[in-house]
């Protein structure tokens, strides 16, 4: 599912099944989730609880999702200007292909240094 958002904050997102593009919006992934379930049930006979989504975010949609990641810091970890990563953040441009896989694998290698880190408790 490719989810993208705009400036009210509503999610789209979009599923190709058998060639056939299913599109709707909702104000969170889970309903956006049910309701794109029920398109395919509707559709194309698909049984909604067999349907699991892999999750595809535009940059706009990624930064409101995971609105706790500090724009700038993600933007020197990958090697971009973070002005340029807030306008892209903010919906005002779009990543080229390689800028967006720059930022998806930064993204990717924060999440595996998180995996590594452990609290002490004393």
């Amino acid at each position: 599912m490719i989810i993208e958002s705009d400036e009210s904050r509503e999610l789209t997102g979009r599923v190709t099944y058998n060639d056939n593009l299913i599109v709707d919006s909702a104000d969170n992934i889970t309903d956006l989730e049910e309701q794109l379930k029920s398109l395919l049930h509707e559709f194309e006979g698909v049984d909604p609880s067999q349907v699991v989504f892999e999750h595809q975010y535009d940059v706009y949609a990624l930064f409101q999702k995971f609105d706790y990641l500090n724009i700038s810091k993600v933007a020197q970890h990958a090697g971009i200007n973070p002005g340029l990563l807030r306008q892209y953040a903010s919906g005002v441009k779009n990543p080229s292909k390689d800028q967006a896989r720059k930022i998806e694998s930064t993204l990717h290698r924060l999440a595996d240094e998180l995996q590594n880190v452990h609290i002490f408790v004393g």
